[in-house]
């Protein structure tokens, strides 16, 4: 806006003409010298312009500056108030992180086929579901029980598969900053090492009734629904050692050793002490012998 020679009122200095404006200053002569004001700011406040067209002008620019300034206000409260909220789950992440509680089944397998699976691995991440009912039904389910110290297994059954015949896909740690109680989109992010898919020959070799047991019912090799279940953290141990044998003398190895390793840090579990499996399938067979 240009408002050069425009005449203008101060209440100190009198009557004076404008000699430079910019997007931000304005330079007024009065009699007792020039002077420097914000603009627009300036004018209805200390200053006022004599002509009316040109004083209705600079209100509307004065009211859309102050709409912009209040906007940019509180975009910069709103990027405080995120910026607050996340240095708090931060550091209620950390505290969780130091007081986290062994539980002897703070694993979870899940149920994957088609394109999911191939997106699981794909991403390294795995969505626990969505709640069916309550209050909360509809939002993302939170395995509280799970921790940076927790497996995902990834398991598949085939269409016309029998369920005894599920195979295990493929497991992957959660990441080291991963707390079930404050997963609030519903996925478990994969840790950026710990992670193996297994080939089709690996897995025919894996099975998870091997392995998994509802003690309720331990003969039983049925999954009736949901996407879940939590798992032993010595089940898992036990399949990550078999793992490790499938991978003898093979390129993958050394990371599926690592692999057991930590874990069995992590879950402060002696790796030379592991029980041998004794899921449901393993319990049929012996009970049949």
């Amino acid at each position: 806006m240009n408002l050069l020679n425009q005449q203008v009122r101060h209440e100190h200095f009198g009557d004076g003409t404008v000699v430079d404006c910019t997007a931000s200053h304005v330079r007024v002569r009065f009699p007792v010298g020039e002077k420097r004001f914000a603009f627009p700011d300036a004018f209805g406040t200390y200053l006022s312009l004599t002509d009316p067209e040109t004083a209705r002008l600079v209100e509307d620019l004065k009211k859309e500056v102050e709409k912009k300034r209040k906007a940019k206000r509180r975009a910069l409260d709103k990027q405080r108030a995120e910026e607050l909220a996340e240095r708090q789950r931060e550091l209620e992440r950390e505290r969780l992180l130091r007081s986290q509680a062994f539980s002897p089944a703070s694993q979870a397998c899940f149920w994957c086929d088609g394109e999911e699976l191939e997106k699981v691995f794909a991403e390294w991440r795995v969505f626990t579901g969505l709640r069916k009912s309550g209050q909360d039904a509809g939002k993302p389910v939170r395995l509280v029980r799970m921790g940076n110290n927790s497996a995902c297994l990834i398991t598949e059954r085939e269409q016309g598969m029998a369920e005894e015949d599920r195979r295990i896909a493929g497991v992957f740690l959660a990441d080291e900053t991963f707390v079930g109680k404050l997963c609030d989109d519903g996925y478990i992010p994969g840790h950026p090492k710990y992670r193996l898919r297994f080939s089709e020959e690996e897995s025919q070799r894996l099975l998870f009734w091997n392995y998994y047991c509802d003690e309720r019912y331990p003969l039983n090799t049925t999954w009736n629904r949901g996407r879940h279940r939590y798992f032993h953290n010595i089940w898992m141990a036990q399949i990550l050692r078999d793992v490790v044998s499938l991978r003898a003398e093979t390129e993958g190895e050394e990371l599926a050793k690592e692999f057991f390793q930590h874990f069995c840090e992590l879950n402060h579990i002696d790796g030379e002490k592991i029980p041998p499996p004794n899921g449901s399938l393993i319990r049929q067979k012996a009970q049949a012998s």
